[in-house]
């Protein structure tokens, strides 16, 4: 008999729990609103001459009257381009302005008389939508990508998300923002976007294996 009465107030707890969480999910909220864009708009812009070079971008290298020391290059994992005649040379956390006087100066340094440099950035680093979205992955960026252009290519939101709100941690940092997932929500290259479960999914994966050890003991109990 005392089975059947605690398995009976498990289960009736895990019934009030999950109904809160459906009907009461402000009770679960966060007190603090989430930032807007402009909270957390990132020192570099794509497509202008302040944005920054990672590892994954890919730039085009002209030294004018010298076609053979340029080209199409990418920025490796340890944030350096490797180029002709010059080899190795630092690009990551560089604006283009700032990487072609790098590569002038090395030019200069006794290879190629008055070189003159011209830097554009052909590809931007990916960016990546994970969480609860049908297609989590890495995606090209593009210039005036949104939070919903990023998850619209991630094949749309799962039952189970919470389209109101994502969490985006920006390229080079450690911690998420909470941010509106709306058009004001602007992605950067390497970014990583993260579309969380509601509260009322993330409370029942929580309950679950409570009912599933429960159930059980209800069975037993019954007989």
């Amino acid at each position: 008999m005392r089975i059947v009465q605690f398995v009976s107030k498990a289960l009736q707890a895990i019934a009030i729990l999950a109904a809160t969480a459906c009907f009461g999910t402000t009770a679960f909220a966060q007190t603090d609103q989430p930032l807007r864009m402009a909270d957390v708009a990132p020192d570099m812009v794509a497509g202008a001459n302040n944005y920054h070079l990672g590892s994954g971008d890919q730039i085009r290298v002209i030294v004018y009257g010298e076609d053979d020391l340029g080209g199409q290059f990418t920025v490796d994992g340890n944030g350096f381009v490797s180029l002709p005649l010059i080899g190795q040379v630092k690009a990551s956390g560089f604006a283009a302005p700032d990487l072609e006087i790098a590569i002038t100066n090395k030019l200069a340094d006794g290879y190629v008389n008055n070189p003159k440099v011209s830097v554009e950035i052909t590809t931007y680093r990916p960016f990546y939508v994970i969480g609860q979205v049908n297609k989590p992955g890495e995606y090209p960026f593009v210039n005036g990508m949104t939070v919903l252009n990023a998850v619209a290519l991630a094949g749309g939101y799962t039952t189970q998300a919470d389209d109101a709100d994502v969490y985006v941690r920006r390229n080079g940092t450690a911690k998420e923002q909470e941010v509106p997932a709306d058009q004001t929500t602007q992605i950067y290259p390497g970014d990583v976007v993260r579309v969380s479960q509601t509260t009322f999914w993330k409370v029942v994966t929580v309950l679950s294996p409570i009912a599933q050890a429960a159930a059980p003991l209800a069975y037993l109990a019954v007989q």
